[in-house]
């Protein structure tokens, strides 16, 4: 390679001092309920939901351009199975997870005539799909209406047993989704993810199948938020459908991702890591916190478009957990001593792949 050919980097010092943190801080989570309080577990428990959610919802809209307010119908299914499946005989745990694949399983026939429509179209498609499905699952006489059901077969652990076994199948689901997310993108699929997002008719024209890699990923955001519906029924043990198909999960989803920053993978880890500090310290404000939660998003879509991780990034070229690639370019082509362009000159990965 000449010394004026651009240097292509799939990482830097810097994410790959940030992969040895994850593994870290991952350690550290599964040792923490040994030395947190009660309430402290059941916390953090919400906290590894509140990133599944907003990490399915950026997959969807920020890499893949599928803004949808109506996920809650997966966040409702996940749980609505799981009480099934329970009540079936199925252990309860394994019943977390089992309905988890139902629903992603379910939403496969979904997709067939959902990502038929595009922008607005498929946003409200959804919502209306969520709506009916509410009122199907009010059908079911388990279920006895709003009434609701609960999760009884939970009861026969203790509290200390069932309340840090929900919190690493929290961790371990988290962990596993991110894991397959981040390899996902930073693959040919997620290429494929992002140039449809720009420009569908364009990446059909390159030979990238699009009907199949929307689907793909349709569905593993439909099983995340599955997952993250299931294990929310687990730490609240009674099941209303009117609180799980409320619309509220969405928009928290899009609350978490547009603080965050959109269409960057670290950006939903930190909107829902600050969604969940929000809610810790307002959240008994009532309706004064809901209030302060449009606010704040109003805020960030005015003076931060991109969010806190975006605007990071964009001004200190900050790249952690990287999905893309960035190309280096030599300064001049007489340069033969391999310095590399100022900031400027530097063209980062976080459209690119």
């Amino acid at each position: 390679m000449s010394a004026t050919s651009p240097v292509i980097e799939r990482g830097t010092a810097a994410s790959r001092i940030a992969g040895v943190g994850v593994l870290a801080i991952t350690v550290l989570l599964a040792v923490a309920p040994q030395f947190l309080s009660a309430g402290a577990v059941d916390r953090m428990t919400a906290l590894f939901i509140y990133v599944i959610l907003a990490a399915m919802w950026n997959a969807l809209a920020g890499f893949g351009g599928l803004v949808s307010v109506g996920q809650q119908v997966f966040f409702g299914l996940g749980a609505y199975f799981a009480i099934r499946l329970a009540n079936a005989g199925l252990n309860p745990f394994v019943s977390l997870f089992i309905s988890a694949v139902i629903v992603g399983t379910v939403s496969w026939p979904i997709s067939l005539f959902m990502l038929r429509l595009r922008n607005g179209e498929f946003a409200i498609g959804m919502w209306v799909i969520a709506a009916l499905t509410h009122l199907l699952v009010n059908l079911d006489r388990l279920i006895q209406g709003e009434t609701g059901t609960s999760l009884i077969s939970l009861n026969v652990y203790d509290a200390s047993t069932r309340r840090i076994t929900i919190y690493w199948l929290a961790l371990a689901s988290m962990t596993a989704l991110l894991a397959v997310l981040f390899g996902l993108l930073r693959g040919s699929t997620g290429a494929a993810i992002r140039a449809i997002r720009d420009n569908e008719d364009a990446a059909a024209s390159i030979g990238v199948r699009v009907t199949g890699t929307k689907r793909l990923l349709f569905v593993l955001a439909a099983f995340g938020i599955g997952v993250a519906g299931a294990l929310w029924l687990a730490t609240a043990i009674t099941f209303q459908p009117k609180t799980y198909f409320s619309v509220q999960w969405t928009a928290y989803m899009i609350f978490m991702v547009l603080v965050g920053g959109i269409g960057t993978f670290e950006g939903a880890i930190l909107g829902a890591l600050l969604f969940f500090l929000i809610e810790t310290w307002f959240g008994g404000a009532g309706v004064w916190y809901l209030i302060g939660l449009g606010a704040t998003a109003l805020v960030f879509s005015l003076l931060l478009p991109r969010g806190l991780w975006g605007t990071l990034e964009e001004r200190f070229g900050w790249r952690l957990l990287s999905v893309g690639y960035r190309v280096r370019l030599p300064v001049n082509a007489s340069d033969t001593t391999g310095v590399t362009a100022s900031p400027e000159q530097i063209t980062t990965s976080r459209e690119k792949a």
